[in-house]
């Protein structure tokens, strides 16, 4: 509680003697504003006597109370400078020649042209395979191969792509609709046209 008690004095000591410079330098600065008031106001009353002075000076010698102000003296004219001639055809910048805009250019529309296709006759229609090769075997007098049959349709019928698996497996079809007849011939297998039927013997007694 003492040091409490203590700690508070020092600073109250301490904010005394800092009030108490601030109140001596208050002081010392009043006193010194106070002696340059009172110079100023002795040079003022000083100046207020003069100005007594040489107002009453004026009017005796009879003055306007303005002192005249000479008037400044009026510039000599300078010579103006000799006016140069100037040749305009010299000088004169060439007229630019406007440059005429290109109309611009107006699409033309390009009639369409309607191209009339031209009707094509219509093709033969191709026969198939199996009247290829019943055709082919009626026309041949020995018997012929699958192979022998592929490449001589392939020969007359380059466009048609015929192969040779293609054509036994044709064959084999019209052989079995007795459209051809096989044979073999060792490993080898061969085809005919069928025989052509003989006629019977009441259709031999009808024609006599």
């Amino acid at each position: 509680m003492s040091d409490t008690v203590a700690a508070k004095n020092g600073v109250t000591t301490q904010y005394l003697a800092r009030v108490a410079d601030d109140l001596e330098q208050n002081l010392k600065e009043q006193e010194r504003l106070g002696t340059e008031i009172a110079v100023l106001q002795s040079q003022l009353a000083e100046l207020e006597a003069d100005r007594a002075v040489l107002v009453s000076l004026q009017e005796a010698l009879g003055a306007s109370s303005t002192p005249a102000t000479p008037a400044p003296a009026a510039p000599e004219p300078e010579s103006a400078p000799a006016a140069t001639v100037v040749d305009t055809k010299d000088t004169a910048a060439p007229a630019k020649k406007a440059r005429a805009k290109k109309p611009a250019a107006v699409p033309v529309q390009r009639a369409r042209k309607t191209k009339t296709a031209a009707a094509k006759p219509a093709e033969p229609r191709q026969p198939s395979l199996v009247t290829l090769a019943r055709d082919f075997l009626t026309s041949q007098t020995e018997p012929r191969s699958a192979a022998e049959i592929a490449e001589a349709l392939a020969q007359e019928h380059p466009d048609r792509g015929i192969k040779k698996t293609v054509v036994r497996t044709t064959l084999e079809g019209l052989v079995a609709k007795n459209h051809a007849q096989r044979s073999k011939q060792g490993s080898s297998v061969f085809y005919t046209a069928p025989d052509p039927a003989e006629p019977s013997a009441d259709s031999g007694a009808s024609s006599e």
